[in-house]
């Protein structure tokens, strides 16, 4: 109970540094009904971690290994120059990744040939790499045929073989996806460690098709309580080290050999400790509220300094806020070429003093993260246009055009600006004010539930769009197009044929009911038929569950009769239950 009281303490000394008595009295309300709920939920009870320990027990059984390779059957063969060849079973299980890939345009690629040939041969052995010398001379058809008609017979298994299936992961998940933590039972994220296989990546990176190795007990670090009972590996395995630091969240850590970076196994989004640094994380870029036209009035005077490395960095966090852009990070020579607003290149902006009818506009055009490519036209003030022409004097395209500045120098001042804030804070406050704003214009009274779910939507993609969340159109998307247009051809039908009948027949009462219901039907089709042409290139997905504060949603959603099933599903009200219990329908960003 102290721990929850000092809880609202802090909630409420949070919004009197507002300076605003109105929605301090507001907030002190809001608060006090936040904790009598948050008392229901025992998880809760005992408060928020510290910013070093993260808990006090944890207990669990570790990561759960996918299966041994099982050898293909003998009749399915390996050819090469023609000729069958048996493979030992570690260089068969790398053909199989090629082989399943056979129809997906990653293997029509030079660069992922090149990557999996050069990747696969060490890993043969000494006889197979003297006779395989050429990928083209390399025959996978027969074993991609075998895949194709597995993957069928799955499709077509019968009922009870599926419940077979549904069982055995059912007891997979209550083994291995759970833990202790704090004595309180919490779901795992990702218990199950990637199989083996061939890696991908995004755009053209230049790794595409090197082996993503098979992951081993020697290879994972277990981290646990002391005096829980420590995780058993696999029979005639060890662990690479057992550790009890908790001072971090996640269970078990391990190099992948692709980037040789960290991977982990974290707690579920729905759990306690990642639902208090979700709304710590929002809390921060509400914050900025308060400092962000101090911080804006000072980039602006950057802009004019007379040390070069000021107006740099005026003008990078200038972009930061104005377009959202990422901060971008140092890359090296394996990595994919995708920039961030600090790792701009002079090739990858165009000045223009006039452009379609607009004074001083920029023109970007580079790979953004996940190589989605930016594109953008933007006008600019007329200082940050004379900085950048500045900039770009006397260098190459392939020079930096931010060539005094870092990424970590900026968040460092970002930092002094406000403690906690860095670009990404910045991108989280630009997103949330965008959806809340965007939400207060569109949203009017006398909507239908359908209409308000458009311009919520609507309000989401103006997110998407300021934060480059694109994606490429489903492959789905024509069918479904063309099944939903056929639903609204026939609804139209049925009213021209109701609306005929209701002139000639005597039952107008009962027609016209038929009528109406039928409009109405009509009308939710047309929504949904604007509203998928609409998101047809846009990922709406990803703002929404990393750079939109859920209390917005929450609250749009109890102010306007909505039901939170229709924003959220299943998993994301599981993530975001700290929201929908705390908030009420006046809750502003």
């Amino acid at each position: 109970m102290k721990t929850c009281l000092r809880f609202i303490s802090r909630l409420i000394y949070i919004s009197a540094e507002r300076n605003k008595v109105a929605s301090f009295v507001s907030s002190v309300r809001y608060y006090y009904a936040a904790a009598a709920k948050t008392l229901s939920d025992c998880r809760w009870e005992e408060g928020k971690s510290s910013d070093t320990q993260k808990w006090s027990s944890l207990e669990h059984k570790g990561p759960y290994f996918p299966p041994e390779y099982e050898p293909l059957p003998d009749n399915i063969c390996f050819y090469y120059d023609g000729q069958p060849m048996k493979l030992s079973p570690a260089t068969e299980e790398i053909v199989t990744f090629y082989a399943k890939m056979l129809d997906h345009e990653y293997t029509s690629k030079e660069v992922f040939q090149n990557n999996f040939f050069s990747d696969w041969k060490e890993e043969m052995t000494k006889e197979e790499r003297k006779l395989i010398k050429m990928l083209s001379k390399c025959d996978f058809s027969q074993i991609h045929k075998y895949f194709v008609e597995k993957s069928e017979e799955r499709k077509n298994m019968t009922k009870e073989e599926k419940q077979v299936l549904k069982e055995e992961a059912s007891r997979l998940m209550e083994e291995y996806g759970f833990c202790l933590l704090d004595g309180h039972r919490e779901k795992i994220g990702n218990f199950k460690l990637e199989p083996p296989g061939l890696f991908r990546g995004r755009g053209e990176h230049p790794k595409m098709g090197k082996l993503k190795k098979r992951i081993q007990p020697e290879d994972v670090t277990i981290n646990c309580s002391q005096d829980s009972k420590i995780p058993a590996p696999p029979a005639g395995h060890h662990w690479k080290r057992v550790q009890h630091d908790n001072t971090v969240t996640w269970l078990a850590s391990w190099l992948e050999n692709i980037h040789g970076r960290p991977k982990y196994i974290m707690l579920n989004p729905s759990s306690k400790l990642k639902g208090e640094k979700d709304w710590q994380k929002y809390e921060t870029a509400r914050r900025l509220k308060m400092k962000v036209d101090s911080i804006r009035k000072q980039y602006r005077r950057d802009w004019t300094s007379r040390e070069m490395k000021s107006r740099q960095r005026g003008v990078a966090i200038y972009f930061i806020d104005k377009l959202a852009l990422r901060a971008g990070n140092e890359k090296d020579d394996e990595s994919a070429d995708t920039v961030g607003c600090c790792s701009l290149r002079v090739e990858h902006i165009t000045l223009h003093r006039r452009l379609d009818g607009q004074e001083h506009v920029v023109e970007f055009d580079f790979l953004g993260k996940d190589s989605i490519r930016y594109y953008n036209k933007v006008p600019v003030e007329k200082q940050v246009f004379k900085n950048l022409k500045l900039f770009i004097k006397h260098k190459d395209p392939e020079d930096d055009l931010f060539d005094r500045i870092t990424t970590v120098k900026l968040n460092k001042t970002l930092n002094e600006c406000m403690p906690g804030l860095t670009a990404k804070v910045f991108r989280t406050f630009n997103a949330s004010t965008t959806l809340q704003d965007q939400l207060n214009k569109l949203t009017t009274e006398g909507m239908t539930v359908e209409e308000k779910i458009l311009s919520y939507n609507r309000a989401n993609r103006a997110v998407a769009i300021l934060c480059n969340h694109q994606r490429a159109a489903p492959k789905t998307f024509e069918k479904s197009m063309q099944l939903l247009q056929e639903k609204l051809a026939l609804n139209r039908s049925r009213c021209i044929q109701c609306c005929v009948k209701s002139v000639s027949e005597s039952n107008l009462i009962g027609f016209q009911k038929a009528v109406q219901r039928l409009s109405e039907q009509l009308k939710k089709l047309q929504l949904q038929e604007t509203d998928r042409e609409e998101n047809k290139v846009i990922a709406l997905g990803t703002s929404k569950l990393n750079y939109l504060d859920p209390r917005i949603s929450v609250a749009w959603c109890k102010k306007h009769q909505v039901p939170v099933e229709k924003i959220y599903n299943k998993t994301q009200r599981d993530k975001f239950a700290w929201a929908i219990d705390m908030t009420d329908e006046n809750f502003q960003f």
